[in-house]
């Protein structure tokens, strides 16, 4: 039984696929290669811009301006694990300073800095890029090379020695060659290949030169003894992507980055300036033509700055006791608001600033965005049968939104009404102009309010708490939301406190909004019945706009249209009196326009007519279901049956179950019983 297990698990391997990423050759057979595609010797930056194209782009208009959607941050081979929504515009920002700096513009002797509060994706997106790189070197768009010289070791034995620093073997072309040979292999266009004044690092120097000596010049001779192969990044095995993390100020030193000497080779080789004696496995060394990663760069010590913009401008490093070595690196930090003022008011901090790109990553702004983060936490698979009751992750994301919004200044409008039109809602009296305008009157809008971290961890306390026998649903997480905001640590402020847990009120009136019209739907869902009720409607306004009458269907008598009719229905989307003509004559083109198209018209064609027509048969059907007995319990069976089928109606349509239909039909039933109460106290 083990045997054919491993056979059947071994028929999983790619045979190929290995043969191909372990691919080795001669010098000469390389250099056909790039010539072949010039592509192989690309600049860091120019790789990692293409590996994000690669995954193609979208294009769409937002509040008519075009945004640019990669489809790598999406991250869709991964089934959306990482995906990074709501952020397409700064994503936008990061991928022009790529590219410029993929075209050799300037950016590529910055560092990229990933600037914003905490939980706004910052790491995520950085992961993202690492984990992207590691896959793109494994395809043969993203395929490079690297090189390892076949030499004598300590013990007279032939030996290979990698290159530590994993360099293009363009590198072994000598200085004063490499125009005539760069023209040769096709890479003219500077910018986008390999720099030609890099040089070999400390260690294959020292090869090149002993080789050279012992061929009296021979350089054809010398390159005998390289065998180039096929390089794979890989952040587990440390080769091209490379992650610092500060940690406890006494114990931190800059051999992390550059390396340190090996004390036991000292012995088998004499001395310690032998670059064979030395370990080349500083960050920056294994990061060298990939990517390497600064967590909360601003923590850094100052000793480190030194390396760090050296790295940045001069594309050099400084390992201990040897000279200055050539690197090519996408070199991208991030940090929260608190390190960056540190950084604004550091004076001895005047030459990173000078040699930075910040890229604001603030939190999202849209609440459909945020609603997509906690979706993808709380994927129903992860959940072991537990029921999310319907909104309760839009309400948690709605409250969210709202306490990163800053409030309106030129316009008459609430933060509910500002956050719809951020999500793409419509509004009378609102054009895109107005949402780009609301915009634009912003400082901080983004930088400030909940982290989506809060939202999740405060669902997930509620998800294992005893009050979810098997269910939660927007109650509990609105109560927990508010009542956590004691132990939030993020929150210095009282009044900041007290703002957030205000907002939540905002949020159950929308709460309450969105389920009455739920169960308005639900109860009104009669399928026969709207369409009769419509048909009853266009005759009327059909006989109404003709100046003629209409038969009576029961008595079969000619009488003038229904008008009474046709204002209640008119009346439930907001149409005044003064525009009922013109709302009657719109239907009607409408209709006549599908007929000339050869369609069809049914009340589900016209979103305003069918919604009206809802509201009109639920005000018809309201009084018959007697919803209000659900919080009496006083129900007689042929109530009960009609509850039953609303209940049926939210379940099937809405997606709840049987426990979250029945308290969100006992909620809106006290919802109606409050406004007839209101109501008989004004009467």
């Amino acid at each position: 039984m083990a045997d054919s297990l491993v056979a059947n698990f071994g028929k999983l391997s790619n045979k190929k696929e290995f043969k191909d990423l372990h691919w080795t050759g001669t010098f000469d057979e390389y250099l056909d290669m790039v010539r072949q595609n010039p592509d192989l010797a690309r600049t860091a930056y120019k790789r990692l811009y293409d590996m994000v194209m690669s995954h193609g782009k979208e294009e769409y208009l937002d509040s008519k301006k075009r945004i640019i959607r990669y489809n790598f941050f999406r991250d869709t081979r991964h089934t959306g694990k990482d995906a990074i929504y709501g952020l397409d515009i700064p994503l936008m920002r990061l991928m022009s300073v790529l590219k410029a700096a993929a075209n050799g513009l300037g950016p590529q002797r910055r560092i990229i800095l990933l600037h914003g509060p905490v939980g706004s994706s910052k790491s995520t997106i950085v992961r993202l890029l690492k984990k992207g790189l590691e896959e793109y070197t494994k395809t043969n768009a993203g395929a490079l090379y690297t090189y390892s010289w076949v030499v004598p070791g300590p013990d007279g034995k032939e030996e290979e020695m990698q290159c530590p620093m994993h360099e293009d073997p363009l590198h072994l072309l000598p200085m004063e060659w490499r125009d005539q040979a760069y023209k040769e292999l096709g890479l003219e266009d500077s910018g986008l290949y390999l720099e030609k004044d890099h040089d070999l690092c400390p260690l294959c120097r020292f090869n090149y030169d002993r080789l050279m000596a012992k061929y009296e010049g021979d350089w054809t001779r010398v390159m005998k003894h390289i065998r180039v192969r096929r390089l794979v990044f890989s952040e587990q095995d440390r080769v091209g992507i490379g992650t610092f993390q500060p940690k406890d100020e006494k114990n931190q030193d800059s051999t992390e980055l550059t390396g340190d000497i090996n004390y036991r080779k000292i012995a088998i080789y004499g001395s310690d300036s032998d670059p064979r004696a030395f370990n080349f496995d500083g960050e920056f060394c294994v990061a060298n033509r990939g990517i390497i990663e600064f967590i909360e760069i601003l923590k850094l010590d100052v000793a480190f700055l030194y390396d760090l913009l050296g790295a940045t401008q001069e594309h050099k490093i400084k390992p201990k006791k040897f000279s200055q070595t050539d690197i090519d690196e996408v070199i991208i930090g991030h940090t929260n608001e608190a390190e960056y003022r540190r950084l604004l008011s550091n004076e001895f901090m005047e030459a990173l600033r000078d040699r930075t790109i910040k890229v604001d990553i603030p939190y999202v702004t849209k609440m459909s965005d945020e609603q997509k983060i906690y979706e993808k936490e709380f994927d129903p698979r992860k959940l072991r049968g537990i029921h999310v009751a319907p909104h309760t992750l839009e309400v948690a994301a709605m409250w969210a939104v709202l306490t990163r919004l800053e409030p309106p200044r030129k316009f008459d409008i609430n933060l509910v009404q500002k956050m719809k039109l951020y999500d793409g809602k419509a509004l009378p009296g609102f054009s895109p102009d107005s949402v780009r305008e609301l915009r634009k009157e912003t400082e901080r809008e983004g930088l400030d309010g909940i982290s989506p971290r809060y939202v999740m961890d405060t669902i997930s306390r509620c998800l294992v708490s005893e009050k979810a026998v098997g269910m939660i649903n927007p109650f509990l997480v609105m109560n927990e939301l508010v009542s956590g905001l004691r132990n939030y640590s993020l929150i210095t402020k009282e009044e900041d406190a007290k703002r957030y847990a205000d907002l939540m009120s905002l949020v159950k009136e929308e709460y309450d909004s969105i389920v009455k019209d739920e169960v308005q739907r639900a109860i009104s869902a009669d399928e026969d019945a709207l369409a009769r009720l419509c048909s009853n409607y266009l005759d009327n306004v059909k006989a109404y706009l003709q100046k003629e009458k209409i038969k009576n269907r029961f008595t079969g008598q000619l009488e003038e249209p229904d008008e009474r009719l046709m204002r209640s229905i008119e009346e439930k989307i907001d149409i005044p009196e003064s525009r009922k003509d013109d709302f009657r004559r719109e239907i009607m083109n409408y209709i006549g326009t599908l007929a000339l198209e050869g369609k069809t018209f049914d009340f589900k064609t016209n979103d305003r007519l069918y919604r009206a027509l809802e509201l009109k048969l639920f005000e018809d059907s309201k009084d018959q279901i007697r919803l209000t007995s659900l919080i009496t319990n006083a129900m007689d069976k042929e109530t009960q049956e009609k509850i039953q089928v609303v209940k049926a109606r939210l379940i099937k349509y809405y997606g709840y179950n049987e426990e979250s239909a029945t308290d969100v039909l006992s909620y809106v039933a006290s919802i109606f019983a409050r406004g007839d109460a209101r109501n008989e106290k004004k009467e």
